[in-house]
């Protein structure tokens, strides 16, 4: 069975019986009592060892709390999304304090110390997906959301965009790598609804951004090889001059003085705690000119590589 009634106005009933991990037996206690139907639950599937090094799901869920349930104060090792199905609540961190109601959606930060509150009279139900990933900051910087405004008002985006979302990552969940690979799929789908109702100033910040960090890892990852800022450009997948202004703008530096930079950075390091030779070492940290390398050095350090060595060794 799939999750319609999750999102649907009954979030209980439909369900219990098709969730082989369910324990009912606080349900017919409740039953026994006479409680009502609408008392508090929980969901959750939780993965396992089948991360993906790009973006994985962490754990999905749904649940409706009891009045003034509180989460924290605590710190997340992962990014976790929350859609308020019904009811509201507080979200607190230390510089951020919001009310939330039904057709919110808020994230917590990996890192940030935060609380989340249900209301006393009407305590919120809500659907989370938690993931984590070399991706997942890129991918949230392209979104509405931000460290300052945590959250999502209803009305942003359609609910039921954020709802189905949710849904398929839940109905993709299982402790195999095709279900891990199915759940970062719809997850992907579900960020790039938020990345699509992004207002566009701020999504074209973040993607200008996206360009640089994209360039910058490819500098630390090719440093040692003769690259060009032609090729840094082809990789990244936007023209030289467009690439000049991106790093500019978020790197105060022309990509071609961040290589250089890095690649003299490296260079220290070798001096200091190898005995290549300074050719050696031009030669391994990108630089085909021994000459240049030690006119490139002399600019960022006001030495020579050899003087630097000689310095920065310690006499025994």
């Amino acid at each position: 069975m799939l999750m319609p009634s999750i999102f649907g106005e009954n979030l209980f009933d439909d369900f219990m019986k098709d969730f082989p991990f369910y324990d009912d037996r606080d349900m017919k206690r409740r039953i026994k009592k006479g409680d009502s139907m609408e008392a508090s639950y929980k969901h959750s599937y939780k993965t396992g060892e089948n991360l993906l090094n790009s973006l994985s799901v962490y754990n999905v869920g749904y649940q409706k709390c009891d009045p003034e349930y509180q989460w924290g104060p605590g710190v997340r090792d992962h990014y976790c999304i929350h859609h308020i199905l019904s009811g509201s609540g507080c979200y607190c961190t230390g510089t951020v304090s919001k009310h939330l109601e039904e057709g919110d959606t808020f994230i917590l930060y990996p890192g940030v110390e935060l609380r989340y509150q249900a209301d006393a009279d009407k305590p919120w139900e809500y659907a989370w997906a938690g993931f984590m990933g070399a991706d997942a900051a890129s991918l949230i910087r392209n979104t509405e959301f931000s460290r300052e405004t945590p959250y999502i008002l209803k009305g942003r985006i359609p609910t039921e965009k954020i709802r189905d979302g949710l849904e398929r990552i839940y109905n993709a969940k299982g402790n195999t790598y095709e279900a891990a690979v199915a759940m970062t799929g719809e997850m992907y789908s579900l960020l790039a609804v938020f990345m699509h109702y992004a207002e566009h100033e701020e999504k074209e910040k973040a993607i200008q951004l996206t360009y640089a960090e994209k360039a910058e890892s490819y500098i630390e990852t090719n440093y040692s090889y003769p690259i060009t800022v032609e090729e840094i450009a082809s990789y990244v997948g936007i023209s030289r001059s467009h690439l000049f202004r991106s790093f500019q703008n978020y790197m105060n530096r022309s990509p071609k003085e961040y290589l250089t930079e890095y690649r003299i950075k490296q260079a220290c390091r070798l001096l200091r705690e190898t005995d290549l030779s300074v050719s050696a070492i031009a030669y391994s940290v990108g630089f085909e000119n021994n000459l240049y390398f030690s006119k490139a050095f002399r600019k960022q350090k006001g030495e020579s590589p050899s003087e630097y060595r000689k310095s920065r060794v310690r006499k025994i």
